[in-house]
């Protein structure tokens, strides 16, 4: 189906329903002063938090279909634009970069942050977090980052007088076509309303130059993943054998019914295709793989001392995998010589042969896969926290239920989550990065 196509359906769709939405939503109005009306009994705040999912639902099946109209037109019109602008850094297929990792990049302490700049403003539309990023001297001005008496880099937000928090995005100098990303963290941003990540993308060229998310935490969410996002053609069904991850695909469920506009829990299918506008998944959820253990990420992965996140994107070998070693559980004794070692004069390299575990993630691509390797170019990392907005936002409900219906504004769970972190809560101040370090490793080319 065309782009033109499917906005044609979702318009008659949308005028079919016309008649029927005003008068759910009145009931949703209704029911939702009600039940706040009458928060002296245990019943009707049970009913007040039923009434919000419902009605989030209904908001978040319309949301969908409105980003998937955009996201459709967007891509018909970038397609003209994008076979004239050709990826900016492609790989070189003449030069095999198979040798043993050498580090490039070791990043500590305050010195960190001179690989980055800083973001200062606004989010970006696509994201609409509910926070203001600011430049680096404003963040030392509102001590956002602090160097712990253990050496390490503390990152976090400060309120704002009830309005958008004050935050922080870095975004890295330094383009890249592969390579092994070490993050060592005794502290991630966790809990409620709280979006943070440490990711590879090329805003200039999304999708086409792809997007990886190394670290993603969305409100309480205790399972770490890592997500592909591409343009078209990039897929991992039938691509990845069960033994080559300990990890499971992430499910695409809830879908909007196209003429009702209420999520079918119903239908679950992997998210196993890349491609932001894949069908049956949601709008840019992309290829998903979620770690086996709930001790991954936020508050649970915080409480044992943090640990190392590693992705190894090797497009020689055909591969992107990812690994997460909780610092309880301990690390392989070669990647722990190898963050030890580096910056002296005899660096170990880091072989993930070596560590004689599979990752939790693998996705397959290059010439032997169903994802060409260039789908992935010319990206750099980015750390940044942001607040509610698109993700942590619209599962504000699902995943913090009581805090919603606390702060709940009728049939805006967006809205709702930025009222909770407009309350300037004291749980907000373990929205913070504690980072030890970030180690960028490339293969040598082959001899």
């Amino acid at each position: 189906m065309s782009p033109h196509e499917s906005t044609a359906l979702l318009s008659r769709n949308k005028n079919e329903r016309d008649e029927e939405e005003a008068d759910d939503s009145t009931s949703c109005d209704r029911d939702i002063h009600l039940s706040i009306d009458s928060q002296d009994n245990r019943k009707s705040q049970q009913r007040h938090r039923q009434t919000l999912v419902l009605c989030s639902s209904r908001a978040i099946g319309f949301l969908f279909m409105s980003i998937a109209t955009f996201l459709l037109g967007w891509y018909a019109r970038n397609q003209q634009q994008q076979a004239s602008n050709p990826k900016t850094h492609s790989h070189n297929n003449n030069t095999h970069y198979t040798g043993p990792f050498r580090l490039i990049e070791l990043q500590q302490g305050e010195d960190l942050l001179n690989y980055y700049d800083f973001l200062d403003g606004p989010d970006s539309a696509g994201s609409a977090g509910f926070q203001t990023y600011v430049s680096r001297k404003r963040a030392h001005q509102l001590k956002l980052l602090q160097i712990h008496s253990d050496g390490a880099l503390i990152m976090k937000s400060a309120p704002n007088a009830g309005k958008q928090r004050f935050s922080i995005r870095l975004e890295g100098k330094r383009r890249f076509d592969r390579g092994l990303f070490v993050l060592h963290v005794d502290h991630i941003p966790a809990g409620c309303g709280t979006w943070p990540a440490f990711w590879l993308t090329d805003e200039d060229h999304w999708p086409y130059n792809g997007e990886i998310d190394i670290v993603e935490g969305v409100n309480n969410q205790s399972y770490a993943k890592t997500a592909l996002h591409t343009s078209e053609s990039c897929s991992m069904y039938a691509q990845v054998p069960p033994y080559a991850q300990t990890g499971d695909w992430d499910r695409s469920t809830g879908i909007p019914n196209t003429f009702t506009g209420l999520l079918d829990h119903n239908t679950s299918v992997p998210a196993d295709n890349c491609w932001v506008l894949a069908p049956h998944q949601w709008s840019n959820q992309g290829c998903v793989v979620t770690h086996p253990h709930n001790n991954t990420l936020g508050a649970r992965f915080n409480e044992q001392g943090g640990g190392i996140y590693v992705l190894d994107w090797d497009p020689d070998h055909g591969y992107i995998k990812s690994w997460v070693f909780p610092q309880s559980q301990g690390y392989p004794a070669n990647l722990e010589h190898a963050l030890v070692s580096a910056g002296s004069d005899a660096p170990v390299a880091p072989n993930p042969d070596d560590w004689h575990e599979a990752p939790y993630a693998y996705f397959a691509i290059g010439a032997n896969s169903s994802c060409s390797s260039d789908h992935f170019s010319n990206m750099r990392l980015i750390f940044n926290l942001a607040f509610c907005g698109t993700v942590a936002g619209n599962r504000f409900v699902q995943d913090c239920p009581d805090l919603a219906a606390q702060f709940a504004v009728p049939d805006d769970v967006v809205a709702t989550c930025n009222a909770y972190v407009a309350s300037e809560p004291e749980a907000l101040e373990e929205a913070y990065w504690k980072i030890r370090g970030v180690y960028v490793y490339q293969r040598e080319a082959a001899r």
